[in-house]
């Protein structure tokens, strides 16, 4: 939505669509998306499970189920990704642009140790010899804080903790350097802990390399200490987005005021926690107006017979809604 100098923006989704071919007609996952990722940029994308934040970046890394197609433009360093073709595409993926996913044992073969599973990406994506490979592989693993990586180095997937694989995935998706890096949900299936160090840890890497980082997540409470921006979806469509501050004191969409409101805090009682009411829209029949107008609490006869488009309400901060809330500073002058 808003204006980035050319030369400060990494990723530009133009008009971007992702539509599923299926028996009973097309789905459209992902509708018209427009949004850029600055160079070493952290950015969060939120919502719920099906509001399409995943497949949006799976689109983009040519990891679509097989009846899928993209529309629109993903263009990384001026060059279209979606125009690429399968070997083209090989080449900038896992150099330029790296996925981590949810569940590490998809991302790691469990057929092979570590050390080849490291070092064959240095091999293929930097052309190093073997040895200087597992050098840079090993240095790696030292620096995203796995114990004694010299004796893991030659284990197998299923001989590490969960905690030690996610962090195995991250080492092997830096190891290239690349420009962009793709986290989806990365920390759901690690307990509390693990999943603080997890954050941390992309937190110091990033910074050291200046490699852009997506957090895919439908948790809006783990962005707050990582995002430098935050890109709320529903349905398909980027509903509001903001600076992590500003989204955090003035939410303006219901939608992302609800995911707020969602949000455990420790001196809540379990009976006092807020759940969103209904359910997300068949995106095979959206609704005519507004996606989110049937549960919102605030939707009025315009929001049912048209759809909002993304409008600015402050410097980098838009919303797709008719009747947003104010900013506080709104509610203070005006009582």
């Amino acid at each position: 939505m808003t204006q980035e100098n050319n030369k400060d923006v990494l990723l530009e989704l133009k008009d971007y669509s992702i539509t599923f071919k299926t028996p009973d007609g097309d789905v459209k996952a992902v509708s018209g998306l427009n949004l850029t990722v600055r160079r070493g940029e952290r950015i969060a994308i939120v919502g719920e499970s099906g509001s399409g934040k995943s497949q949006t970046f799976l689109g983009l890394m040519g990891l679509l189920a097989k009846n899928g197609r993209t529309s629109g433009q993903a263009l990384l360093d001026g060059k279209d990704v979606l125009a690429l073709k399968p070997r083209e595409l090989d080449h900038v993926r896992g150099k330029d642009m790296a996925m981590v996913f949810q569940d590490p044992m998809t991302a790691l073969n469990p057929s092979l140790k570590i050390s080849r599973q490291l070092t064959e990406q240095l091999e293929v994506h930097r052309g190093l010899t073997a040895r200087a490979a597992s050098e840079a592989a090993l240095d790696m693993l030292k620096r995203v804080g796995i114990p004694d990586p010299v004796r893991r180095f030659n284990l197998y997937p299923h001989e590490l903790s969960g905690g030690m694989r996610q962090r195995i995935v991250i080492a092997m998706a830096l190891l290239t350097k690349p420009k962009l890096l793709i986290a989806d949900e990365p920390t759901t299936a690690l307990d509390v802990t693990i999943q603080a160090q997890i954050l941390d840890l992309f937190n110091d890497l990033t910074s050291e390399t200046n490699t852009a980082l997506v957090m895919i997540t439908h948790d809006l409470g783990v962005v707050a200490g990582l995002a430098d921006r935050v890109a709320v979806m529903y349905a398909g469509r980027i509903v509001e987005e903001a600076p992590v501050d500003e989204l955090f004191d003035n939410p303006a969409h219901p939608y992302t005021a609800a995911l707020h409101a969602a949000i455990p805090r420790p001196d809540q009682d379990v009976d006092d926690l807020v759940v969103i009411p209904g359910r997300p829209p068949n995106l095979q029949h959206l609704p005519k107006g507004c996606n989110f107008s049937p549960r919102c609490p605030k939707a009025e006869d315009d929001c049912i017979d048209r759809p909002p488009t993304l409008s600015l309400l402050a410097p980098r901060h838009c919303a797709a809604c008719f009747h947003p809330f104010p900013r506080i500073e709104e509610l203070l002058t005006h009582g």
